[in-house]
C-alpha cells in the first residue's frame, strides 16, 4: 500500500512538472505565522464575519483534507500551531482549483494568500485568493485517528513525531527554551560562555567509560570527552574567573530511562567561591527557570508533585545511609559494607571501598523525591572536590537529587596539586585492577594546577533529566531529538531515487 502511494506521488510530481509547476519551491514569503493570525483576528471576528481588507500570507504543512466538490477546508500545520484554510473554485480559479483538487494531499506544504474569516461554527479560517506547492510529500503521515505510537519508529523518525505530534514539537521547544535560559541568567551573572576540546587525548572530569577513536594525522587513539571539567578548570588558571559551557558529552555506557551514551550538560566554574555558594545559585537557577517554563514553582512529574521552591533539603551521604541501611560508610570496614550490599543482592564486582559506598547510595537514591542536596561524599568516590574543611574523610561536594536521579554535581574544586596527583594515582589503580570508568593521569593538568587554581566553587547540571521534569517525560529519550538507536537497514527507503531517475 505505501510503496503504491509513493508511486502515485512521484507520479504527480512529473504530471505538475509537465504543467509548468514545480512542486519544490525555493521560497515563499510568509507575513504570518499561524500564532499572529490567531492574535491578531480570532477575538476580532464572530461567527460568519470577515475582515477581506486584512491579508496574510503564511505556509505549512496540510495536515487535514474536507473536499466538498468546488470548495474544500483544510488545516496547515507550522511551527506555532495550526489554522483552518478554506479554498473556493470561483475564488483561484477553475483551473488553479483544478490542480490544488488534484495534487494537493495530506502531509504537503502549502503556501497561501487571503484574508481571515470566521466560519459559521466560530472557527477562524483563511480565505484563500492564491496558494502555491511548496513541497509534495512522497511519504504520507500516519493515519489521522492514531498516529505514531510505535516507540522506536517515534525515536528513529523524530520528524514523522514532531509532524503528527503537536506534544513532541511543544516538548522540544521547551528543551530550547530551558537552554536559552541557563544562559540568560548566567550571562546576567557575569558568567561567559566558553568553548573546550571534544576530542581530548586523556579522559576526565567523571567516572566513565569513554568512546575511543583514531587520529590519523598523528596515528594516536584520543577519546570523546566524558565531561568539561578539566579544560573548563584550565580556563580559571589562565585567568577567567566566572564561566560556563552548555554541550555535549559522551560516555560509553548502556541506554536506559535515565541514561543516554550521548546527552547535553553544562558546566560553570566560580573562582573565588565555594560548594555553598554554589548550592546558592543552583537554587536560584532551577527555580527561575521552572518558574519561566511553568509559571510555578511546582511540576506535577508522573503523577508526583516536585516543589522547586528555595530553599532545597540538605542531607549528608553518611547519615542517609545510615538511617536506610544501618552502616557507616567512614567508619564501619569494607567488610561490613560489602555484607549489606550482599543482605540485598548486589554484585560488587570491583570490591573498592568507593565502588562500595557508590552501591550502596544506589540502593537507597530513589527515597529521595524533593530536590535535595545530598553533601560531604567520601574522598574515595570525588577524586576531583576539596577535602571538607571540618572532616578530611568527605569532600565539599553535592549532588542534586530529584525524583531519586541525579541532577546536578558540584564542588569546592580541589586546587592543591600535589593532593590532586595523589587522587589520580588512586584512579590509575582502579583503571588497572580493571575499573574501565576509573579517570586517567592528566599530567598536563597537573603541570596546570602546579601554576595555582584560586579557590573555586565548579557545578555540572544534565539538561536532558531536568527537561524530563518540566515536560513530564518518563525516559530521557523523549527529551532527546535524535537519541541514539539500534542500527537498521534503511535499503529500501532509497528505491525511489532509480524511479525518478
Amino acid at each position: 500500500m505505501l510503496e503504491e502511494l509513493r508511486k502515485q506521488r512521484i507520479k504527480e510530481i512529473e504530471e505538475l512538472r509537465e504543467k509548468g509547476v514545480e512542486p519544490f519551491s525555493y521560497r515563499y514569503e510568509k507575513t504570518h505565522n499561524t500564532k499572529d493570525i490567531k492574535d491578531l483576528f480570532d477575538e476580532k471576528l464572530k461567527a460568519g464575519e470577515i475582515l477581506e481588507e486584512e491579508k496574510v500570507s503564511t505556509a505549512g504543512r496540510v495536515m487535514s483534507l474536507r473536499d466538498h466538490g468546488k470548495s474544500a477546508f483544510f488545516h496547515i500545520k507550522d511551527s506555532e500551531g495550526r489554522i483552518q484554510v478554506y479554498i473556493r473554485k470561483n475564488a483561484v480559479g477553475a483551473e488553479r482549483y483544478e490542480i490544488f483538487k488534484k495534487y494537493v494531499n495530506v502531509g504537503d506544504i502549502v503556501g497561501v494568500k487571503g484574508f481571515p474569516f470566521k466560519s459559521k461554527t466560530g472557527e477562524l479560517t483563511i480565505f484563500v485568493e492564491d496558494f502555491e506547492i511548496l513541497s509534495k510529500a512522497i511519504r504520507p503521515l500516519p493515519e489521522k485517528w492514531h498516529g505514531l505510537k510505535d516507540k522506536e519508529v517515534i525515536y528513529r523518525q523524530r520528524y514523522l513525531d514532531m509532524i503528527s505530534n503537536d506534544e513532541s514539537l511543544e516538548r522540544f521547544k521547551t528543551r530550547y527554551k530551558v537552554i536559552r535560559l541557563f544562559r540568560d541568567f548566567l550571562n546576567e551573572r557575569g558568567f561567559i560562555e566558553v568553548e573546550t576540546p571534544t576530542l581530548v587525548y586523556v579522559t576526565g572530569g567523571a567516572e566513565a567509560k569513554p568512546f575511543v577513536t583514531h587520529l590519523n594525522v598523528f596515528d594516536i587513539d584520543m577519546y570523546l570527552r566524558i565531561a568539561t571539567e578539566l579544560y573548563l578548570k584550565r580556563y580559571i588558571v589562565g585567568g577567567f574567573e566566572k564561566i560556563y559551557e552548555i554541550g555535549k558529552v559522551f560516555r560509553n555506557e548502556g541506554i536506559s530511562y535515565k541514561h543516554s551514551p550521548e546527552f547535553t550538560s553544562m558546566e560553570l566554574y566560580w573562582a573565588y567561591a565555594d560548594y555553598n555558594d554554589i548550592m546558592e545559585l543552583v537554587e536560584d537557577l532551577l527555580s527561575y527557570v521552572v518558574k519561566e517554563i511553568t509559571g510555578s514553582t511546582k511540576v506535577m512529574y508522573q503523577g508526583v508533585e516536585i516543589d522547586f521552591s528555595k530553599p532545597f533539603r540538605r542531607i549528608k551521604m553518611r547519615d542517609f545511609i545510615k538511617e536506610h541501611l544501618g552502616v557507616d560508610i567512614l567508619e564501619d570496614s569494607d567488610e561490613k559494607l560489602l555484607k549489606v550490599l550482599k543482605d540485598h543482592e548486589v554484585e560488587v564486582p570491583i570490591k573498592s571501598r568507593g565502588h562500595l559506598i557508590n552501591k550502596l547510595w544506589d540502593l537507597v537514591e530513589d527515597k529521595v523525591v524533593q530536590p535535595t542536596f545530598l553533601l560531604e561524599h567520601p574522598v574515595e568516590i570525588s577524586p576531583l572536590a576539596k577535602r571538607h574543611r571540618e572532616d578530611p574523610r568527605v569532600t565539599e561536594r553535592f549532588e542534586l537529587i530529584i525524583y531519586g536521579r541525579e541532577i546536578a554535581n558540584a564542588f569546592s574544586e580541589l586546587n592543591d596539586p600535589v593532593d590532586q596527583y595523589q587522587r589520580f594515582l588512586e584512579q590509575v589503580k582502579l583503571r588497572e585492577a580493571g575499573d574501565e570508568e576509573a579517570q586517567m593521569m592528566d599530567k598536563d593538568f597537573i603541570r596546570a594546577l602546579e601554576y595555582g587554581l584560586p579557590p573555586t566553587g565548579g557545578l555540572g547540571i544534565g539538561i536532558d533529566r531536568l527537561v524530563m521534569f518540566l515536560t513530564d517525560s518518563p525516559t530521557i529519550r523523549d527529551v532527546i531529538a535524535f537519541p541514539l538507536v539500534n542500527p537498521k537497514s534503511l535499503d529500501e527507503e532509497i528505491e525511489y531515487e532509480e524511479e525518478v531517475e
